[in-house]
């Protein structure tokens, strides 16, 4: 584990903008699995070799979100974006078959998203900052209506005195635009204001450039990219460490790699 970015900070912020993806909702653990149980429920059918398709398909898709305006584009769409990246693996193994390259990414979408919890102590803390005064927004990527479905489903919603869904307003992280609405619609400081998510660009060196604060969620405590030019504020390890700062702060031991 590296060494800490900066100090802890002493208090917490008057306002907070909170990631969802991998910051309040665990969105990529079931990635694996989703496409192993996905592969071997339908490669059989077309004897395909369920390992080979698995790993043509993570080819795939590294090669398709690799791409920020394919990643752009993609998330507003999963199911188009997904089926795509199927498709395009199984072009690679020389089997055209689009009616089975979608089957198989609804059967990778089905699994992840029933599968899809919150991260531990995720909401409980967004209920203790709450508590602790801090005014919070959610700003998330991707289209309306799966964010919000994901949002519904975990009772996010009272949680937030302000939500904003790329789908829904058009734009999302790391476009200026969002941030800037952020902070006019809390009528907030930016030098009161933090920015908290798991994305070093979208999360972090983005917000950092309207004057605020970016708190790195480091969830898997990997340190920062060989070569990053983002610097992080402060590095945790998971939401819950936010916890640790102020007056009403839990008696819990604070450690966070950079």
């Amino acid at each position: 584990m590296g060494q800490r970015v900066y100090q802890q900070p002493r208090s917490l912020p008057g306002v907070m903008l909170l990631d969802l993806d991998d910051t309040i909702l665990d969105d990529s653990s079931l990635i694996e699995d989703g496409w192993r149980v996905a592969c071997e429920r339908y490669a059989g059918e077309y004897q395909i070799d369920p390992g080979e398709l698995r790993r043509t398909i993570r080819e795939s898709s590294e090669w398709y979100w690799g791409d920020p305006e394919r990643h752009r584009l993609g998330r507003l769409d999963l199911d188009a974006a997904r089926t795509d990246v199927v498709r395009l693996a199984m072009e690679r193994l020389a089997i055209g078959h689009d009616e089975l390259a979608a089957r198989i990414a609804r059967a990778y979408a089905e699994h992840r998203e029933a599968g899809m919890e919150p991260l531990p102590e995720a909401v409980e803390t967004v209920r203790w900052l709450r508590s602790q005064g801090c005014r919070l927004a959610l700003l998330t990527n991707g289209a309306a209506e799966p964010q919000r479905r994901k949002i519904s489903r975990f009772g996010l919603d009272h949680l937030f005195e302000a939500v904003f869904v790329e789908g829904e307003v058009g734009f999302g992280k790391p476009d200026d635009r969002i941030y800037r609405l952020a902070l006019e619609r809390l009528s907030a400081n930016p030098a009161d204001t933090w920015m908290v998510g798991d994305n070093l660009e979208w999360d972090v060196a983005a917000p950092q450039r309207h004057g605020l604060l970016g708190v790195w969620i480091d969830r898997h405590e990997r340190g920062l990219p060989p070569h990053s030019t983002v610097v992080p504020d402060w590095t945790i390890r998971a939401l819950a460490d936010l916890r640790t700062v102020g007056p009403g702060a839990a008696a819990r031991e604070w450690s966070a790699g950079a």
